[in-house]
């Protein structure tokens, strides 16, 4: 037994002591570059060495941690995004769906910070939101509701982003009044400041300036003077420079904007960048000093054509360039600052699709286009106007054809109806012939015959057949005869089959009515088909056009209108 147990502590002891030593591995090169500072390629020399190790022992764990490590520590934007498709498959491999979220999240914010891709950088989101369901990692969870609201936000769903910001918000703050490890605080305290600022952004956005002075002055008030949140105390000045700017507070919304582009810009963040040399121009503008504003409004441009970015409120930025060079009479920069406006408008409609619907545009596209047309040839139109005015040209007049055509075939179709009621031709079913057919088809007896043909002309005269649910059993029973004996005669004698027999009639019936009975031509087409024994009013519409060649809505309107104009009316005539 002491061999046993001596055996077993011995092979704990060495699985223990071999991780022990595996951690220590990991431990001994993380040491070697934790305290290098972002994209600080150094790293990679013992980087290499951690994925390599993390690889052979097939720890997914630590590889996950490797290739997050190597996004932090890369250089170029296009390595970040390599590695991150590196961090998701090592998550993938560990099943912990923390680590997937994690990893898909970091690559959003990658497209997010690194490319201004605002949709992909959505999708990662939305991927990272999926896996974190269920988590009990709540810092996780709101790092991915701030992300997903910073993506609204730019999008243009402001409202949506403030909530986003909003929940995040009192989840840091709260996290930043308890005891934990310095680099927590440190996070958490960066969460409640990064999504204060971005409250603030979107209540500006909305127009809601009752809360953003007190919000301004609690993000100032805890970031001032300290070098570990000079970045958002950058942001903060920001957002009060561009409030001064709204206040006309100019000289102190421009010094509080300058002030606040060194920590911008030190972190490269040229998305805030670009607004606050936007709002120091107009700054400029405002103590009418033109021509530094301008400098800065070319600013807005050398980013837009750097990095092919631009944010919906800095569209304006254009339109002053363009007037600016428009009151100079300075043709060539007032064409290139109105490509460069269009240029934004694609990009614009592309990426925030929902603001391009709502947002103030003094130049419209058609506008600029237009202008640029101008510019380009005083002398014509654009190529694509002229041919967009001639299919407008070519497409109004089929339609005007096709009306044409459809009203010149209603008139043709009405007169030769209303001569065939005058002249006593509309006889839409076959006259009894007095002379009996001796057919071959027929098994009636010739006297049978002769009895049904003169029971139906009685039928007729007394307008029998406008009773609704009328069958040929009915009026065979009526008539004391068999069905089949009254359906051999109507086909023989009529011409017609049974329900073509009765169809006719009715609409013979209801057009006499309403050729000659004013009160009939106010009646709606449901009462129409009911006054003739027809249920449905689509099976009326249906025959009354196929037997007469005019739809009831157009006898209706071109007899209503040869009542108004005096037209006579002529006796009901007998159809049979």
């Amino acid at each position: 037994m002491k061999k046993i147990y001596f055996l077993i502590a011995f092979s704990f002891f060495t699985i223990f002591s071999s991780q022990q030593k595996t951690f220590s591995d990991y431990y001994n090169l993380k040491k070697n570059y934790e305290n290098f500072p972002e994209n600080d390629s150094r790293a990679f020399s013992y980087l290499n060495k951690y994925i390599l190790l993390a690889k052979a022992n097939k720890n997914y764990t630590q590889l996950v941690q490797a290739y997050k490590d190597a996004v932090f520590y890369s250089i170029s934007g296009n390595d970040k995004l390599k590695y991150a498709d590196s961090t998701i498959t090592a998550a993938l491999l560990t099943n912990n769906n923390d680590l997937i979220s994690d990893a898909y999240l970091g690559k959003g914010i990658i497209y997010y910070f690194n490319f201004k891709k605002y949709k992909p950088a959505l999708d990662e989101y939305l991927n990272a939101y999926e896996y974190s369901q269920g988590s009990n990692d709540e810092y996780l969870q709101n790092e991915i509701l701030y992300h997903l609201g910073v993506v609204k936000s730019y999008l243009g769903y402001n409202d949506s982003a403030l909530d986003h910001f909003h929940k995040a918000n009192i989840f840091f703050y709260k996290k930043t009044q308890e005891t934990a490890h310095p680099n927590t605080i440190f996070n958490n305290k960066k969460g409640y400041y990064n999504s204060l600022h971005r409250m603030i952004v979107c209540y500006r956005n909305l127009h809601n300036y009752k809360s953003i002075d007190s919000l301004i002055n609690t993000g100032l008030s805890q970031t001032q003077n300290d070098p570990d949140y000079e970045q958002e105390y950058g942001y903060f000045l920001k957002e009060k420079g561009i409030e001064e700017l709204r206040k006309k507070q100019f000289s102190n919304a421009l010094q509080n904007l300058q002030k606040s582009l060194k920590p911008i810009a030190h972190i490269k963040d040229f998305t805030w960048a670009t607004v606050d040399f936007f709002y120091i121009g107009k700054s400029y503008l405002a103590l009418e000093n033109s021509q530094k504003a301008i400098i800065y409004f070319q600013k807005v441009d050398s980013v837009f054509q750097k990095h092919n970015f631009i944010l919906p409120e800095l569209r304006e930025n254009y339109e002053l360039l363009i007037n600016h060079y428009k009151t100079e009479k300075n043709e060539q920069k007032e064409l290139y600052y109105t490509k460069q406006l269009l240029k934004a408008d694609r990009i614009i409609t592309k990426d925030f699709s929902y603001l391009s619907a709502t947002i103030h545009k003094e130049y419209d596209t058609r506008t600029l286009q237009e202008e640029k047309a101008k510019l380009e040839a005083k002398t014509s139109w654009g190529t694509w106007i002229i041919l967009g005015l001639v299919f407008l040209a070519i497409f109004l007049i089929v339609i005007i054809f096709r009306k044409y055509k459809i009203e010149q075939k209603v008139k043709i179709n009405y007169s030769v109806l209303e001569n065939k009621i005058i002249n006593n031709e509309y006889l839409l079913v076959q006259k009894f012939d007095s002379k009996l057919k001796v057919d071959e088809k027929c098994t009636v007896n010739q006297e049978l015959v002769h009895t049904i043909l003169g029971k139906l002309k009685c039928f007729e005269e007394k307008c029998g057949f406008i009773e609704n649910g009328l069958t040929i059993n009915k009026l065979a029973h009526r008539l004391n005869t068999n069905s089949n004996y009254l359906s051999q005669v109507i086909n023989e004698y009529k011409g017609v089959k049974f329900n073509r027999y009765l169809s006719e009639l009715r609409i013979n019936y209801i057009t006499n009515k309403l050729y000659n009975d004013k009160v009939f031509l106010s009646y709606k087409i449901e009462t129409l088909a009911e006054k003739c024994g027809i249920a449905s009013r689509t099976n009326f519409s249906n025959l009354f056009q196929e037997i007469n060649g005019i739809r009831p809505t157009d006898f209706i309107k071109k007899r209503q209108k040869d009542v108004a104009t005096g037209c006579k009316s002529f006796p009901v005539l007998r159809t049979i």
